[in-house]
């Protein structure tokens, strides 16, 4: 090859080695949004799971670590930019491969304007409390952020994973201290009734079910680090130890986080819908918390739910844009998405579309449905929906890639046990998230604009099915090619 040739094929390629377990470990956590999903997505768990909202936590943490436990053993053997999507085809078939890549595509586009929204949402509440400014701030704020975040993804995955890890540790420390201070001053009222299923709510289980539709959301982004295996250093190791710690780490958190809050507001109160945990301080309970128990100081709250918000916009922009690399790579989009750019090294196409996305999404959805926080709630369900098909079909990939090509490593506990306990506790997720009550369990149906979730959903695999029969027509590699979109060596 001549050097010219050795020059442009260099600069098609993401930037090589760029960051450590630090910074990929943070690049999932602050994909989870610690701070924003204690604050806004549990609090929606409240109002089923009531008391025992810290069971819904600790459910979706065991569902989400077997998830983890099947990402990493898929990812010693295919780490790629394509992350979910590469396993997928690779295991079961790339038709499979294809339609998770589809899905994911429309969830992971949506974190970053989710979370625009949420940034938005929390100023503008707190300035028009505090100096009476309109309400319609919240647009212009969420539309800053987008920018900022734009900017940062462009500069170059180091710069924007290194950012992250000083977001991400600053809003765990600050909720950490005021989870410890409730504790504290709940004194007597410590219980760990809150584990039992009946605890301050109306159908036990099938109100816990029904709030891990908001848990499992919280969660959401544990695996955000695979989309930079190929700008990872030793990415067969460092990539399945930061997806399995994030999601541990960040489990122990909510767990802790949630325990606080429940035994210190009172369980057995929780639910009731006027004077329960989700209305108490306006809908904001958290800052109501902090101003019981930390006064003035309750400020450090608000601003590590904006940092929050920021940081998981960030990461999450960050993954959208490198799965729009791989699949622009191989042609299920289109290639200019995997045009990277010659001094930061970063897929600028992608990136250009994914932050021009992210904030008309944010804004014309916060005006359509009358406000930040219903957007929020639509798009976050449509994301639960997408994802938690995801992880049953990587759980079922990590239980057939050993069986067909692996053999000889398989581990039952690891490989087979593991996958299926995951997929059984997510199925009833799921089916909450389509708020059919089964069983008898009394999952109440969502509400709007929640309710439109799973048509949005079921409207973009239509779409996906159609663009599927025409590319199998016309380009049949290209689905193909999804099975082996990986690095080798």
């Amino acid at each position: 090859m001549s050097t010219q040739g050795q020059s442009t094929a260099a600069e098609a390629r993401l930037e090589k080695d760029a960051i450590g377990l630090a910074p990929v470990l943070f690049q999932s956590i602050t994909h989870m949004a610690p701070a924003a999903a204690v604050a806004f997505s549990i609090i929606f768990a409240v109002t089923y799971a009531g008391g025992a909202t810290p069971l819904a936590v600790l459910l979706a943490l065991v569902a989400c670590l077997f998830v983890a436990i099947s990402i990493g053993q898929l990812a010693k053997h295919l780490p790629s930019a394509g992350g979910l999507y590469t396993y997928n085809a690779r295991a079961l078939h790339p038709t499979v491969g294809y339609f998770v890549a589809w899905g994911f595509m429309l969830a992971e586009p949506l974190v970053a304007p989710l979370l625009y929204l949420i940034f938005g949402n929390v100023i503008s509440v707190f300035l028009n409390s505090h100096f009476n400014t309109p309400t319609w701030l919240w647009a212009p704020l969420a539309a800053l952020a987008g920018i900022g975040v734009w900017a940062l993804v462009y500069r170059g995955v180091r710069l924007s994973t290194e950012a992250g890890v000083v977001m991400g540790a600053f809003e765990i420390v600050v909720f950490l201290a005021l989870a410890i201070t409730l504790i504290i001053a709940a004194g007597s009222k410590n219980t760990l009734s809150v584990f039992s299923p009946s605890t301050g709510n109306s159908s036990g289980l099938g109100s816990v079910f029904a709030g891990m539709v908001y848990t499992v959301l919280a969660f959401i982004g544990f695996e955000a680090s695979l989309p930079l295996a190929e700008a990872t250093r030793v990415p067969r190791r460092t990539i399945p130890r930061a997806v399995l710690l994030s999601c541990v780490l960040i489990g122990i958190f909510y767990l802790i986080c949630y325990y606080a809050a429940m035994v210190y507001f009172g369980p057995g109160v929780a639910a009731d819908p006027k004077n329960g945990f989700f209305a108490f301080n306006g809908g904001d309970p958290w800052d109501g918390l902090a101003a019981k128990v930390w006064g003035p100081f309750s400020i450090l709250v608000l601003i590590a739910i904006v940092n929050s918000a920021f940081a998981n916009s960030n990461a999450g922009a960050n993954a959208a844009t490198r799965v729009g690399y791989a699949l622009g790579r191989v042609g299920i989009l289109p290639r200019a998405l995997a045009k990277v750019h010659p001094r930061y090294k970063t897929p600028y196409i992608a990136v250009h579309v994914q932050g021009a996305l992210g904030i008309a999404i944010a804004l014309v959805l916060g005006f359509a449905l009358g406000g930040p926080l219903n957007a929020f709630a639509l798009l976050g369900t449509i994301a639960t929906i997408v994802i938690v098909i995801i992880y049953i079909l990587t759980n079922l990939s990590n239980m057939v890639f050993y069986l067909r090509e692996k053999r000889p490593e398989m581990n039952l506990i690891l490989n087979i046990v593991v996958p299926v306990l995951g997929i059984i506790i997510f199925i009833p997720v799921l089916i909450a998230a389509f708020g059919i009550d089964f069983g008898g369990l009394g999952i109440a149906s969502l509400t709007a604009p929640a309710n439109y979730a799973p048509w949005c959903v079921l409207a973009w695999l239509a779409i996906g099915v159609v663009l599927f029969f025409y590319m199998n027509s016309r380009a049949p590699g290209r689905i193909q090619e999804t099975a082996t979109t990986f690095l080798e060596g």
